[in-house]
């Protein structure tokens, strides 16, 4: 397609996928007192297990309002990810050929609940990491949270995580249109475990090194799987680019003869 083609395609799906969220966003208004509850159910616990004093607190006028703005947000992300990850890859598939097309569903099929496994994941270690952090607070003091830093804090490490979990299928879909390979992407295989390890340490601060492994260990595991994917079909596109060069050999060998004739 043309450029301007192009860029219509991708303000379509764009629109699509941005009408997408919006529904998901009304739904999240719909559901955002219990989901509130859930995300502060950690605070809640601190002060009824282990007896500490701990508060969550609006520091505005308007600062319920915007917390309700981006839960709902956030949650019309999550619920409306099986459409925007479709546009995502549906503007890239026509670049790919019908066969590698039939990959489209099972991309949505892996995208979409790696996504809602790295969100749940977080949701996991969010009363750990809370628990661990708060262990710093000195005797005979109380943690007077803002509820709007505290949940922005949960949303945007959820999200991260929900996101960390996509970036081997982004890799894979990046080696089918041929712009990485598999040898490229496993000669960084040392920076990305240091990164790995160091976003886990990061993000999952347990009182030990076991909680940064089970945050660490599934990322690496479908890194090196998105490793071995791409490898695989770069093997299958090299096969596939020599029977079509020997193919155009011999069929040019045979112009050549009867031109002879």
């Amino acid at each position: 397609m043309a450029l301007g083609e192009h860029l219509k395609e991708a303000r379509d799906r764009f629109f699509i996928a941005a009408v997408a969220v919006v529904l998901g966003t009304v739904a999240g208004f719909v559901v955002y007192d219990p989901v509130l509850a859930a995300l502060s159910r950690p605070i809640q616990d601190l002060n009824a297990r282990e007896g500490r004093s701990a508060a969550l607190n609006f520091d505005g006028v308007a600062s319920p309002f915007d917390l309700m703005i981006q839960v709902s947000v956030f949650l019309g992300l999550v619920l409306s990810s099986p459409v925007w990850l479709y546009q995502l890859w549906a503007f890239i598939t026509p670049s790919l050929k019908t066969k590698e097309r039939r990959v489209t569903v099972a991309f949505i099929a892996v995208a979409v609940p790696l996504f809602l496994s790295g969100i749940f994941l977080a949701w996991l270690i969010l009363p750990n990491a809370v628990r661990v952090l708060t262990d710093f607070t000195p005797g005979g003091f109380s943690n007077i949270i803002t509820v709007t830093v505290f949940i922005t804090f949960l949303l945007r490490l959820m999200l991260a995580f929900g996101i960390a979990f996509l970036l081997p299928v982004v890799l894979f879909g990046l080696n089918l249109v041929g712009i990485v390979s598999g040898k490229q992407i496993l000669k960084a295989w040392r920076i990305t475990i240091f990164l790995v390890c160091l976003f886990a340490a990061m993000a999952a601060p347990g009182a030990d090194a076991m909680s940064m492994f089970y945050l660490a260990a599934p990322m690496l595991l479908l890194f090196f799987i998105a490793i071995g994917l791409c490898l695989l079909n770069d093997k299958r596109r090299a096969r596939r680019n020599t029977v079509q060069q020997a193919y155009l050999e011999a069929t040019a060998n045979r112009a050549s003869v009867i031109d002879g004739i």
